[in-house]
């Protein structure tokens, strides 16, 4: 038994291009512009750019030589059509998003503000948490005779403080890198931050309780106050950054000097100019922690050294306004 295939019936006209054109009817609106697809339909003579009937597709002599098809008139970016506009985002609409500055009307402000919010919140938190260490440290050497009387026979240990204290402070405050860097930025922070409240507590320890308490309430409202200036004031501090700097040289020359020449007086003076310095220092980096409108600021990503900076400030205030209280309660 042997298998035949069927003959095959030859292709209709037109079923091949070129063959012999498409047939009449064979596109819509082509016999019949009202029939066919909405409207007028496609000319008589088929598509838009095809050759006649019976010439095939495509014709002969190929394609033009431009390649293609030529710009409709009308459509964008053609001779004689709209000109071309390329998309934006804020095109599609006001959807804000701060990890992209550049989804949405405005998204490039939006997220400069949101991110320097939770920044400003971090810093403060640290802040607080460094503050209320000390506080801790400073209660227990003012009112526990036992921890006043060992911290006095035991010198020693302040000057290892001292040290640590200046060395973590060098390491965060000229090591980029390590600041950045979690956890060893905390870690680091918080070894600066203790050892520095044991220098505050061992200091305390030589004033009265009521003089310390005394001291911590009025460099509570200090502060405050400063900060809210710092916020609400129009002024730029944060371009006073070279002034400062030579005030704080000044004033470490004035110190230097103060020491051959011991005295209430002297003291008072001092300790009054310092004061007013890191009042003024506090308002600086208040305001390049903010950012904004300021000519200068700190990245967000320095929230460790904005802590430090601020916390330090608090520090130096609090210190000096002691040493104001102590010199004038003196005989």
């Amino acid at each position: 038994m042997s298998w035949q295939v069927p003959p095959q019936e030859p292709p209709p006209a037109g079923f091949y291009p070129g063959q012999q054109g498409p047939q009449p009817g064979f596109y819509p609106g082509q016999n019949n512009p009202g029939q066919g697809y909405p409207g007028q339909g496609y000319p008589g003579q088929g598509y838009p750019g095809y050759p006649p009937q019976g010439g095939g597709y495509p014709p002969q002599g190929g394609y033009p030589s431009q390649g293609g098809f030529p710009p409709q008139p009308g459509f964008p970016g053609a001779p004689g059509g709209a000109p071309f506009i390329q998309p934006r985002p804020e095109m599609y609409g006001g959807v804000h998003d701060a990890e992209d500055p550049l989804a949405g009307t405005g998204g490039f402000e939006f997220s400069d503000k949101s991110i320097r919010r939770g920044f400003i919140r971090k810093v403060y938190s640290i802040l607080m948490l460094q503050l209320l260490v000390t506080f801790g440290f400073i209660s227990i050497f003012v009112f526990n005779e036992n921890t006043k009387l060992w911290a006095r026979q035991n010198v020693w240990i302040t000057y290892v403080a001292l040290g640590v204290t200046v060395v973590t402070m060098l390491v965060i405050a000229c090591c980029g890198e390590v600041r950045r860097k979690a956890p060893m930025n905390f870690i680091l922070l918080g070894v600066f931050t203790l050892a520095e409240s044991f220098l505050m507590g061992v200091i305390s320890s030589f004033h009265q309780g009521e003089a310390v308490f005394m001291a911590v309430g009025i460099t509570a409202v200090v502060c405050l106050a400063l900060t809210l200036f710092a916020f609400q004031t129009k002024w730029d501090f944060t371009m006073m950054g070279g002034i400062l700097l030579v005030a704080a040289v000044v004033f470490l020359v004035f110190g230097l000097v103060a020491m051959f020449f011991p005295g209430k007086t002297m003291t008072l003076v001092y300790a009054s100019i310092g004061a007013v310095l890191f009042s003024v220092y506090l308002i600086y980096d208040t305001q390049m922690m903010i950012g904004g409108n300021h000519k200068y600021s700190i990245s967000p990503e320095e929230y460790i050294f904005a802590a430090l900076n601020i916390y330090m400030d608090i520090i130096n205030i609090f210190m000096y306004i002691l040493t104001i209280i102590g010199a004038s309660s003196r005989d």
